[in-house]
């Protein structure tokens, strides 16, 4: 088949299918995982500082090296089956070997992953945990009292799970060790591949679990900046009808400023603790779980410990979108206030302006009008002088000459000013 008739990512997203197949194993066996997170901007860190501390863990083992651009590696540690996957946010390691340690959640099992290895991750640990694998004993009476050994009572969830094929049981608590205990007692008929799935789908549901509950100290410390915030919004909402609008509208605009600074900051984690939430349940519903007895089930468990955060950070979120929108719609309404002020004072200025060009055409009526006089009268005297001489002449009096010349002066006097007027009008 000509593959030039494939898009250029086919190969590479039908790989990305088969990069991380479920661990295949058989009970008795136990397992042990890791996940580490950078503090601060992990979606953005240094991959390259992960897969050199994967080297290192499996140069002291001497196992193949990992490409520098992988994300998935696999490969076996001593007795162990180890696993590494990157992820958006986080590195984790899954170590599987056959059989048990000879006591129950021993630390001594986790050698693998030595702690001075563990000091100097890029990262720090966000789950650490234990899976121990056991086949279900014919007498089931026993599991009960084994479990109330291994875990605290008060917080313990037992159930069954894919069809009752094994009993899970975890009380989800952090062991003095460090680690967080899960035990699985598996039917013998139950296969490699099916038990395998089941320590990977306990191993997601911690991590995804862990991770999404970050967003909640993100949503507590959110959550007091806005409650330093709320009054101040609330003052100024107060102020708006008849405090000074300009004043009001800069103090809103500094408060819109800090929410989006808030918003900024916290829209990548709020998204990402939906999107682990979502995967979280999603992996709980695929275990298909079933009551043991009278034990509280997974989803029970996460229920009253786990929904109660979730709430509180989705809440917190829409708390922010709704104090984003209020100033949105009050700086929106400051600024028609502010307008409609302006208007009225250009308004006014109008007037003001119309008011002083009538003056000004008042005035120039009447300079118009002096000017006509001064004009006539210089006129006339000129006129006196030169007529003078003729006038005594013809026998007529000085002073009736220049009466009668007055008004031909005066008129002639008006029309060339009204002409000129005119002509400066036109041009």
């Amino acid at each position: 088949m000509d593959r030039n008739l494939d898009h250029p990512l086919r190969t590479t997203l039908v790989n990305e299918l088969h990069t991380r197949p479920s661990p295949r194993v058989r009970a008795p066996c136990h397992a042990v995982y890791l996940a580490f997170k950078e503090p601060r901007e992990a979606a953005a860190r240094d991959r390259s500082l992960d897969v050199a501390h994967l080297a290192a863990l499996t140069h002291r083992h001497g196992a193949p090296r990992p490409d520098e651009e992988a994300g998935h590696y696999a490969a076996r540690l001593g007795r162990y089956d180890v696993t590494w996957e990157s992820h958006t946010e986080f590195v984790s390691y899954t170590a599987i070997a056959e059989g048990l340690p000879s006591r129950h959640f021993d630390p001594s099992a986790a050698a693998i992953f030595a702690a001075d290895w563990q000091t100097n991750a890029p990262g720090r640990r966000v789950t650490a945990m234990m899976v121990r694998v056991e086949q279900m004993p014919e007498d089931q009476s026993g599991v009960e009292s084994e479990l109330a050994g291994w875990f605290s009572v008060d917080s313990l969830a037992t159930f069954w799970v894919l069809d009752k094929s094994a009993l899970v049981a975890s009380d989800f608590r952090i062991d003095p060790d460090g680690w967080m205990r899960f035990a699985v007692f598996v039917r013998p008929d139950l296969g490699s591949g099916r038990t395998g799935r089941i320590i990977q789908r306990l191993c997601e549901i911690e991590t995804y679990r862990a991770m999404s509950m970050l967003g909640l100290e993100r949503a507590r410390m959110l959550s007091e900046r806005l409650n330093a915030l709320e009054p101040e919004l609330a003052a100024m909402a107060g102020e708006m009808e008849n405090g000074p609008a300009e004043t009001t509208l800069h103090r809103l605009l500094s408060v819109a400023a800090k929410l989006e600074s808030l918003a900024t900051q916290t829209a990548f984690r709020f998204g990402a603790t939906r999107a682990y939430e979502a995967i979280a349940m999603d992996r709980v519903r695929a275990l298909r779980e079933e009551r043991f007895k009278d034990r509280q089930l997974l989803g029970e468990f996460l229920t009253r410990r786990y929904d109660p955060a979730m709430r509180t950070v989705k809440s917190t979120e829409a708390r922010l979108n709704q104090m984003l929108e209020r100033t949105s719609r009050a700086g929106e309404l400051l600024r028609t206030r502010i307008e409609v002020e302006r208007s009225g004072q250009n308004q006014q200025l109008l007037e003001r302006m119309d008011h002083r060009a009538e003056l000004q055409l008042r005035l120039q009526h009447t300079v118009e009008g002096l000017s006509v006089v001064a004009i006539s009268y210089y006129a006339v005297g000129l006129l006196g002088y030169l007529l003078a001489p003729l006038a005594a002449s013809a026998g007529i009096d000085k002073t009736v000459l220049m009466a009668l010349a007055t008004p031909v002066v005066v008129g002639l006097a008006w029309l060339g000013l009204r002409r000129l007027k005119a002509a400066i009008h036109h041009s």
